[in-house]
């Protein structure tokens, strides 16, 4: 048994630490690429551009811009990290109300609203794997679903503080995925993106160009410089779509709160409930 856990731990260490390094890799595949072409124009002796303050100017105004644009990008993604956070209370709050007025034969079944819980669990992480990685009218779809539930405890004469609360947690249901597919379809502020990739380029094509002398120093901070470009480059085009379902990457939001929402068994709830039923009787 211990032995079998060692190997499972392995295992998943492994597939951690292949994602984790997955873009590393990518990255380090372009500058190898990058330097092989650079030795290329050196020894065919293409260089033509002399080093000079400007350049190291341009260097640190692209640095500077960069580093703008990776911070506006980041505030999303940390946003979008709280939302499924947000989404699982809002279902919980939702099963576990709904759930204490189950009992009565005339209110809704618990049935019907774990299967509504989880078709809008089913439609969220479908849309964010399918297609553009951001189309979720299934899921606005799904919450709205939930108003019929709502409705129908309305009509039993649910006390009017736990219908209030019932729509409280649809609201944050429905601003959560509305909120998700914009932050997936929306790209933050296109122009500055495109000055972005066209001063990467414009850093790539002077430092290939730049007379060196051929030597490892000069090798190392050319591969140091384009690592640190093309490394922000592909950064900023991943963050910008935090939640990047079907990739093969740690960089997406996930969403495992929400499957184990979905995967969670009503039988506790029922259980307890059953408890506190036996605890009132023997009380009486």
């Amino acid at each position: 048994m211990e032995n079998t856990k060692m190997a499972g731990s392995r295992r998943v260490n492994g597939v951690t630490l292949y994602k984790r390094l997955r873009l590393f890799f990518l990255v380090v595949a372009v500058v190898v690429a990058l330097s092989l072409i650079k030795a290329a124009i050196h020894w065919a002796g293409l260089e033509f551009l002399v080093l000079n303050p400007l350049f190291t100017s341009a260097i640190a105004g692209a640095i500077f811009i960069i580093g703008f644009l990776l911070s506006s990008v980041l505030a999303d993604y940390k946003e979008a990290e709280r939302l499924p956070v947000e989404m699982r209370v809002a279902l919980e709050g939702i099963r576990n109300d709904i759930n204490s007025f189950a009992q009565s034969p005339q209110t809704v079944k618990m049935a019907d609203v774990e299967t509504r819980l989880t078709d809008f669990v089913v439609a969220i992480e479908r849309g964010l794997t399918e297609g553009d990685h951001g189309d979720l009218t299934a899921a606005a779809s799904a919450v709205d679903n939930l108003s019929f539930i709502v409705t129908a405890l309305e009509k039993d004469n649910i006390p009017a503080n736990y219908i209030v609360r019932l729509r409280g947690f649809q609201d944050v249901l429905r601003r959560s995925v509305f909120r998700i597919a914009y932050i997936q379809r929306m790209q933050f502020v296109p122009s500055a993106y495109v000055l972005v990739q066209t001063l990467v380029a414009s850093i790539m094509f002077l430092l290939l160009f730049l007379k060196t002398e051929g030597s490892p120093e000069s090798a190392l901070i050319f591969g140091f410089i384009s690592y640190m470009f093309i490394y922000a480059l592909y950064l900023i085009s991943t963050l910008e779509q935090p939640f990047r379902k079907g990739h093969d990457s740690v960089d997406d939001v996930s969403l495992f709160l929400l499957r184990e929402f979905a995967a969670a068994k009503p039988a506790s709830l029922a259980k307890n409930r059953r408890g506190l039923e036996r605890t009132d009787n023997n009380r009486t």
